[in-house]
Formats: C-alpha cells, structure tokens, sequence
C-alpha cells in the first residue's frame, strides 16, 4: 500500500502536466482554425455576394453606386419604390425579384462593401475587418477610387489567403458604357 502511494504524486504531476500540455495545443488549434475559416469565409461571401450582384444586373441593370465606398446591406430587400436600393440605382427596378439573399452577410458584424475604383466596382470585406494576414481592411489597406483592387486580390499580404481572393470584381460595366445595356427608350 505504501508503495502505491509514493506514486500517486508523480503520477499526478505526469497526468496535469500532460492535460495542460493537450489543452494548450488545442487552443493554439483552435487560434489557427479561426484565423483559416474566418479567411475561407470571406473568401466564399464575396463570390456569394459577386453572384448576388451579377443576378440583379441581370435583372435590372445597375447604373452606379451612390459614393466610393457602399455598404452591402439591402440584399434582403423584397420590394422597394423609386429606381434606388440602398446605395445602388437601378435603371429597371420594377424587374426587381428580391430578396437576393436572405441575410447580408457580414464578418465579425461589419458589413462588405462595394468600391468604386477608376478600374470599376469591387465587393470587399468593410472596413476594420481584420484579415487572416493581420491587416486591417480601411487602415492597412486602403480601398479609395485610386486602388488597383485587382492587384491586391492576388498579393498575400493584402487581398488574398491560401490562393483565394478576398474581393471579387463585378462586372457590371460602368456609367459610361452602360448605353450598351439600354434600350433605345431609356434612360440614364
């Protein structure tokens, strides 16, 4: 009996010391999924939110946005009066077939946004979203009008994670080539 519990503090100390040692590791798994997930998520909204936005150009031809930087937060929208939605005009709202998705999607509650650069619009994460490369979306990367958005979706120190862009462009044309979508009847 004596011998068996000489070994009970040893044994002790090898078992707390190898739970410790596992949980850390799992924390340090854990850190690292969420870093991965949180870049495949974005990496998967944009081409959602890319798809959602080709579908309503479809539908209704998207003229413009109303400012360089929009919010994504009216795709949800069912009906709406006038030729606007959120920040988007549209030049045949009446073929609106809302909502084109059922949630907007958002990483850590912010919003994406579309940009309006000289080089046409893109969807990106909004700013102060945190990238798995640690930049800050707005701070360490910049998207004004001047931004080659294009370029950044293929460097991994901006918009891309594992060999997946986090931006998408939307081609949807733009204000001065819209005429080709127009009938002869409408207008801008």
């Amino acid at each position: 009996m004596k011998r068996i519990k000489k070994y009970y503090l040893p044994l002790a100390v090898v078992v707390i010391a190898g739970a410790m040692f596992f949980s850390g590791l799992s924390v340090v798994d854990i850190f690292y999924r969420i870093k991965d997930d949180a870049g495949m998520i974005i990496a998967q909204d944009v081409i959602l939110l890319r798809d959602a936005f080709h579908r309503i150009h479809k539908d209704c031809i998207i003229v413009d946005f109303d400012a360089h930087k929009n919010p994504i937060n009216f795709l949800n929208v069912e009906k709406f009066t006038g030729s606007e939605v959120g920040p988007m005009n549209l030049v045949h709202p009446e073929k609106w077939n809302g909502p084109y998705l059922p949630v907007n999607p958002t990483m850590y509650h912010i919003a994406y946004q579309v940009i309006s650069t000289k080089k046409g619009y893109f969807v990106t994460p909004g700013d102060g979203v945190v990238l798995p490369n640690k930049k800050v979306v707005g701070t360490d990367i910049v998207l004004d009008k001047k931004s080659d958005i294009a370029k950044m979706m293929r460097d991994p120190e901006s918009l891309l994670y594992k060999g997946n862009p986090l931006a998408a462009r939307l081609d949807i044309g733009t204000p001065t080539n819209l005429r080709f979508f127009l009938n002869d009847d409408d207008e801008l």
